[in-house]
């Protein structure tokens, strides 16, 4: 693999290459390989199949990662955005990101730890046969985050400013986190979890074909504690079983549509009451096969970060 980065000057150059590479940028800085402590005064770019690994590097431009590339730092700063194409990976550890991190159909994940970054997008899986991914731990999101495919995990700590929107995706989980937006998870393939969270808007579950458990003792997780909610709670339409345990509700509680029935625990505190399915609907609800329980996805992270930066050591220092 190439060692050096090059820059490609003039956007009449850079209309004629890849459309992964930023059109608008008067310079555009190719990473392959590693790179340390210093300022890139313009775009970066990490091209198709490639990886790059930076430690406090600033970034003063938008970072695009072509299809199945890679890119992992750790202490940087980037002024601009984020854009993750195909198969894409995207890997940032104590690293500011002013502008929003978007994963395009088909990219292989996004993951923050420690981070703080603008809204976060994954985009909707369509054709390709790649399942994405966001995990984060610790993070900070400024602006709201959309997810439309893969699986999702907010945890330790992750905070959200805007609105946490899950649509069709294979989960989506809230451990020890806090939005300060709405909540809505939809048409889930195997549910969600949200525990010991705190989340200010309305929270909307509905339409998933795995369970939704809101705090402990549920099918999902062993976690050990439940949320509060700032505002109203629907969980409707939901097929793989429904648990709300230990938590307070500052609105009404929405349980209905749900099969089985929801299991609605005495320790709920909530403010204006719950809604729920007359007897006669509620005995003709079936029960359903129990939920299978959560494994640690994470993993899959782990190896593919292992894999770029040893792929990006290999091959040798960037000239940034």
């Amino acid at each position: 693999m190439r060692k050096r980065l090059s820059l490609v000057v003039a956007a009449g150059v850079l209309a004629g290459l890849t459309p992964a590479i930023p059109a608008s940028a008067a310079l555009v800085t190719h990473c392959i390989g590693t790179g340390g402590a210093v300022t890139v005064p313009n775009d970066l770019y990490v091209p198709a199949g490639e990886s790059c690994s930076l430690t406090g590097t600033i970034v003063t431009g938008n970072v695009s990662v072509a299809a199945g590339g890679n890119l992992v730092v750790a202490g940087g700063k980037f002024s601009g955005d984020v854009r993750i194409a195909g198969n894409g990976y995207f890997d940032a550890s104590d690293t500011e990101v002013a502008g929003p991190v978007v994963l395009a159909a088909g990219g292989y994940g996004v993951y923050l730890r420690d981070a703080a970054t603008g809204a976060v997008t994954v985009r909707a899986k369509g054709a390709t046969t790649v399942d994405s991914f966001l995990f984060t731990e610790s993070a900070t999101v400024t602006g709201s985050v959309n997810v439309q495919a893969g699986e999702v995990r907010l945890d330790k700590n992750t905070s959200v400013t805007g609105n946490v929107t899950s649509t069709g995706t294979y989960y989506t989980d809230v451990h020890d986190s806090f939005v300060d937006g709405a909540l809505s998870v939809l048409n889930s393939g195997t549910g969600s979890v949200v525990c010991g969270s705190s989340i200010r808007g309305k929270a909307t579950f509905a339409g998933n074909l795995g369970a939704v458990q809101l705090g402990p003792n549920g099918p999902l997780d062993s976690c050990a504690s439940g949320g509060f909610w700032g505002k109203d709670v629907s969980v409707t339409s939901t097929t793989g079983g429904v648990t709300v345990d230990d938590n307070i509700i500052d609105g009404t509680l929405t349980a209905t549509g749900n099969t089985p029935v929801a299991q609605i625990a005495d320790n709920n505190r909530i403010r204006r009451g719950v809604v729920t399915d007359p007897p006669a609907a509620a005995a003709r609800s079936a029960a359903r096969p129990a939920a299978q329980p959560r494994t640690d996805d994470t993993a899959k992270a782990e190896e593919r970060r292992t894999g770029a930066v040893q792929e990006a050591v290999a091959a040798g220092p960037a000239d940034l």
